[in-house]
């Protein structure tokens, strides 16, 4: 029996074709296994006080160690939450310095998944980077996934912050990683998920 968090990026939801195919993976091979799929918030401001209060209310994900899967903005959290609580994490194209990408994201969006509106300012970005994990304690508690395609993010930044962690780099692709769904046996293992 295990509990896996799973964190969606930026302009995504626990709806997204990654999200899904985590959960119904799991579901086939390994029954026991709780994948928790929140649906985070879009401002910045209110997603990591989100997580606290989340995590908090499911202390079962602390019982046998942190155990979450970050794909995008998502891996930016889950390094967040593993630095602060241990645990181990699989990052997913993961962001390394959100507060510069979303600088060119300041001002109104819509999420495609939800249709919230929202609005994206200077604060959100200060929030960030305050909250930036520039050294990992326990660099081996990452495996960090990679596409050199990644059109979104450079996945070099990560490749540079993850250093010291179990990095897997595959020659193009793109944002969303492509075949995700063929490395989920690994992340398992990796998660110790049994």
């Amino acid at each position: 029996m295990s509990d896996v968090l799973y964190l969606h990026g930026f302009l995504s939801s626990p709806q997204s074709v990654k999200a899904q195919s985590t959960v119904q993976w799991f579901a086939r091979n390994y029954p026991a296994t709780t994948i928790h799929t929140p649906a985070l918030s879009n401002y910045p401001s209110k997603v990591f006080g989100q997580l606290d209060n989340y995590i908090s209310t499911h202390p079962q994900l602390l019982e046998d160690g942190l155990k979450i899967i970050g794909s995008s903005m998502g891996g930016y959290l889950a390094t967040y939450l593993v630095e602060r609580f241990g645990g181990k994490a699989v990052l997913i194209n993961p962001a390394v310095k959100p507060y510069e990408l979303l600088v060119d994201y300041l001002g109104e969006h819509v999420n495609p998944y939800t249709n919230e509106v929202f609005h994206l300012v200077n604060d959100d970005m200060e929030l960030l980077k305050a909250l930036d994990t520039q050294v990992l304690k326990t660099p081996q508690a990452y495996r960090v996934m990679l596409q050199t395609g990644d059109e979104t993010l450079d996945y070099r930044q990560a490749q540079t912050k993850y250093a010291g962690a179990t990095l897997m780099i595959e020659e193009g692709g793109d944002h969303s990683f492509i075949n995700y769904t063929n490395h989920l046996p690994d992340i398992a293992t990796f998660l110790d998920i049994r």
